[in-house]
């Protein structure tokens, strides 16, 4: 198995070598040499892939490689592809060589040297739409709109969890992808996607969906199920960590946070529990007649903006509404229950939001 294991711990090196000015030197059976190694990755995983610990063995020996961080066990069962798609990217890849890549890629993949039509044109589609995403953007142009690309990252990643949770059923090394993939965007652009992925997850319903019988509502009890699963997953890797969190919140407005806590309960109690952080480091200045940070480096949002994130909160649904109210006056009553004004913060975001 140690063998096995150090086979697979060089697909990083075949992936990297094809994308680079190497395979100037490949001659037609330096190429076929390359796809069988990519069959021979792809044989393991159908081999292991219903074999949870030696699964994981080989999954845990890829993330090791660098600078392939994202790469997971399931990427052994797309090798071919990744391969083709990386040559055909690859301009330094001599006309012979070429040639034999593009007559081998009609062929069904146990026919010869073929690689999977459906697999490739799949990447091929992904990596169009990521080439397109990454295009300047152009403010003066109003169409196809600032949020079409952000939302069009959001549905690649949602397909990608999807095929990832058939691959590795553990969610343990499903948030191991996601990390993976996530850290390899600006934070701000990471933390902007994952809110469009939640936001997309909620628009999902099929319309109709619940009042079909049958196999529509199995299908659409199904599918509700794994858009939970990708949702807990995303809330996951969102809230395990305060200082992420933190900075997540930060970055998006208030009106975007309310509605994401409005569908997400887990997101609305680590919410008010921020905003509670945030508010019990403002102090009253009786001078200025406000609230004031008491810490510049500890206080993250000034008195204005506190209130204006509770009053989004209080704008949202119902019982988004009543969680916040009590929340407001569970901590007014924890401060001494006070009902004047400039005494506890508590008392004054409850009068700002019509308590």
């Amino acid at each position: 198995m140690e063998v096995v294991l150090g086979q697979v711990e060089q697909l990083p090196a075949l992936l990297a070598v094809s994308r680079s000015a190497l395979v100037r030197d490949w001659d037609s059976l330096t190429l076929d040499r390359a796809l069988e190694w990519a069959r021979y990755f792809q044989h393991l995983h159908d081999r292991f892939r219903a074999r949870p610990q030696l699964r994981e063995a080989l999954g845990r020996r890829l993330r090791r490689s660098q600078p392939y961080p994202q790469l997971g066990f399931s990427a052994l069962g797309r090798c071919p592809q990744l391969l083709g798609m990386a040559l055909l990217e690859n301009r330094a890849l001599p006309p012979a060589a070429c040639r034999r890549l593009l007559r081998s890629l009609p062929q069904s993949p146990g026919a010869g040297i073929g690689l999977e039509p459906r697999g490739l044109e799949l990447i091929a589609r992904r990596k169009a739409a990521a080439c397109l995403l990454t295009l300047p953007r152009r403010p003066p142009r109003r169409l196809p709109g600032p949020e079409a690309p952000l939302q069009a990252e959001a549905q690649l990643l949602l397909s990608r969890l999807q095929e990832e949770a058939q691959e590795v059923p553990e969610a343990a090394g499903q948030l191991r992808w996601l990390c993976g993939v996530l850290e390899q965007l600006p934070q701000r652009r990471a933390f902007e996607v994952v809110a469009a992925a939640l936001v997309l997850l909620q628009q999902a319903e099929p319309a109709g969906g619940r009042g079909r019988e049958g196999s529509s509502l199995d299908g659409y009890q199904a599918s509700a199920a794994r858009d939970g699963c990708t949702a807990e997953l995303l809330l996951s890797w969102l809230l395990g960590s305060q200082e992420r969190f933190s900075a997540f919140c930060l970055c998006l407005s208030c009106s975007h946070l309310a509605f994401l806590a409005g569908h997400y309960s887990q997101l609305s109690r680590s919410y008010l529990d921020l905003l509670t952080v945030w508010g019990s480091h403002l102090v009253y200045d009786p001078l200025q007649g406000r609230w004031v940070k008491s810490c510049l480096d500890k206080a993250e949002l000034s008195w204005e903006e506190l209130r204006q994130r509770f009053i989004c909160l209080c704008q949202g649904s119902t019982l988004l509404k009543e969680q916040t109210q009590a929340a407001l006056k569970l901590l007014r009553t924890q401060d001494g229950d006070f009902k004047v004004c400039g005494v506890s913060v508590w008392t004054d975001l409850l009068m700002e939001v019509g308590c």
